[in-house]
C-alpha cells in the first residue's frame, strides 16, 4: 500500500509584507506552509519610527504572527533563525542544526541598516528595522531629556538637548520632525529645569536635497516644512565620523549624545545563501518572474531583492512593492500547480509618502502632488487603513487624534533599564 501523496511544501523565509502577502494569496491552494521568522510578530515598518518618538505603543504596529495565521490550518509558524540554502538538496538550513525540506522556496528575508564600511558606528548611532531598534532609540531620546534636566553644566547639557538623524530619506525626514514636535509641542511643560525649545535637531544628507525619490518641488517644500518646525538641515555634507559624544561633517564637529542612522540599508544573506548575483546593497538580482537566476523553484521579493519597474528604475523598497511581490509569488505558485504560468511582475507605483511632523506631509502619485495638512490627513488615513485589525486601526486613530488636539504622547515610558545610563 503506498503512502498519500503529501501536498506541495512551499517554505517562506520571513514573516514581512512579502512574505505574508503570499502566505495570504495561497489560500486555498493545495499546498502546506511553512513560514519561518526568527521573531514572533509581523511589523508594519512605516510607523517604526512612531515607536521610537513616543508616538505609538509597540503593540499598536505589530502582531503576532502564529495569531494572523490562527485559521490557517495548513500553515506551520516556526520561531527560528534561517542560517542557508541547501539549494541542492532543496533544504532550509536552522541555525540549530535542523533543515527544513521544500518544493518550493520564498524567500522574504528583508534588509538592516548599512554603515557604509562604517560597522563600528552602529553603538553610536542605530538604525531603525526593528521593534528592539525603536524602543532602543525611544529610551535613548527620552533619557537625553531626563539627564539634561539633572544636569549643570551648560555644554553637557547642551549635548544632551542636541539630537542628530543621518539620512535625510523618508525615515530621516519622519524622525527629524516628530522629535522636533516632541520637543517644541509634547515636552516643555513637563520639565522644570530645561527649556526643551532650545533642543537642536540636526538633519545631515549626503546628497543635495531632502527625500531625493520625491519631485523636487515636494522635496523643496519638505525642507521648508522641517525648517519651519526648527530642524537644521545640512545637505552635500557627508558624516565623516560617529562617536558616543558626537559626529563630524564637512570638517565641523558637532558634539550631541542622541545619533539616529537612517542613512542606508543593506539587504540579507539571500543572495550570498544562492550564490547568486547582487547589487551593491547586496540585493539578489532576480528573474522578471521574481525567481532566483538557476533556481525556478526559489522565490525571493521585498528588500531582499532588485528588479526594474516599467520606468527602468529599480522598484523601491517599500511596503507597497514587497505585498505586490508576495501576491504575485502566490499566484505564480498557484497558477504552474495547474500546469499554467504568469506573465513577468510587473510593479504598479501607488505612491510616495512622508510624514512631517503631526500636521504635514508631502505625497506623490504621480500626476497628483499634494503638501500640507491635507497630505497629513491622506497620509493618516492610508496608514491606518493598512493596519491589521479594527483593534489596531481605532488605537492609533486615537492615539493620532490625542496627539494633534493635545500635544501629548502616551507612549513615554523608558523601558529596558534604571535611571543608571552609561554612554
Amino acid at each position: 500500500m503506498t503512502a498519500p501523496q503529501q501536498p506541495h511544501h512551499v517554505v517562506i523565509v520571513g514573516a514581512g509584507f512579502g512574505g505574508l502577502e503570499a502566505a495570504f494569496g495561497l489560500a486555498g491552494a493545495p499546498v502546506r506552509i511553512t513560514l519561518i521568522d526568527r521573531r514572533n510578530h509581523h511589523l508594519f515598518q512605516p510607523l517604526l519610527y512612531q515607536v521610537a518618538t513616543a508616538s505609538l505603543a509597540t503593540s499598536e504596529i505589530a502582531w503576532p504572527i502564529r495569531y494572523l495565521l490562527r485559521n490557517r490550518p495548513e500553515v506551520t509558524t516556526l520561531f527560528a533563525n534561517v542560517n542557508g540554502v541547501d539549494a541542492e538538496g532543496k533544504r532550509v538550513l536552522l541555525e540549530d542544526g535542523d533543515t527544513i525540506p521544500y518544493d518550493t522556496l520564498v524567500l522574504a528575508t528583508g534588509a538592516r541598516h548599512a554603515y557604509f564600511g562604517h560597522d563600528e558606528w552602529e553603538p553610536f548611532a542605530p538604525g531603525l528595522k526593528t521593534l528592539e531598534d525603536a524602543t532602543t532609540l525611544r529610551r535613548r531620546i527620552l533619557v537625553a531629556f531626563e539627564r539634561a534636566e539633572r544636569e549643570k553644566d551648560p555644554a553637557r547639557r547642551a549635548a544632551l538637548l542636541t539630537f542628530v538623524i543621518i539620512g535625510a530619506g523618508p525615515t530621516g525626514v519622519e524622525m527629524a520632525g516628530t522629535i522636533a514636535d516632541l520637543a517644541k509641542d509634547t515636552l516643555p511643560p513637563d520639565f522644570r529645569n530645561i527649556d526643551t525649545h532650545k533642543t537642536r535637531v540636526v538633519l545631515i544628507e549626503a546628497g543635495p536635497r531632502v527625500l531625493a525619490g520625491f519631485p523636487e518641488d515636494l522635496s523643496s517644500y519638505a525642507q521648508r516644512a522641517l525648517e519651519e518646525l526648527g530642524v537644521e538641515v545640512v545637505l552635500g555634507q557627508p558624516v565623516t565620523e560617529c562617536a558616543i559624544d558626537g559626529v563630524v561633517y564637512g570638517g565641523n564637529r558637532l558634539e550631541a549624545r542622541t545619533i539616529v542612522w537612517a542613512a542606508g540599508v543593506r539587504a540579507s544573506r539571500a543572495a550570498e545563501w544562492m550564490k547568486a548575483p547582487a547589487d551593491r546593497a547586496y540585493r539578489l538580482k532576480v528573474e522578471p518572474d521574481l525567481t532566483v537566476p538557476g533556481h525556478p523553484d526559489v522565490f525571493a521579493v521585498g528588500d531582499t531583492v532588485t528588479i526594474a519597474g516599467p520606468d527602468g528604475n529599480p522598484v523601491p523598497g517599500i511596503a507597497p512593492a514587497a505585498k505586490q511581490q508576495g501576491r504575485y509569488v502566490a499566484a505564480l505558485i498557484k497558477a504552474r500547480l495547474n500546469g499554467g504560468t504568469l506573465p513577468p511582475f510587473r510593479y504598479k507605483h501607488a505612491g510616495s509618502l512622508a510624514q512631517i511632523g503631526k500636521k504635514k506631509a508631502v505625497i506623490d502619485f504621480g500626476r497628483i502632488k499634494l503638501r500640507g495638512n491635507l497630505a497629513w490627513w491622506i497620509w493618516g488615513i492610508a496608514h491606518i487603513y493598512f493596519l491589521i485589525g479594527l483593534r489596531n486601526r481605532l488605537s492609533v486613530a486615537l492615539s493620532w487624534l490625542w496627539i494633534h488636539a493635545r500635544d501629548q504622547r502616551a507612549a513615554r515610558l523608558i523601558t529596558q533599564g534604571s535611571s543608571k545610563v552609561t554612554g
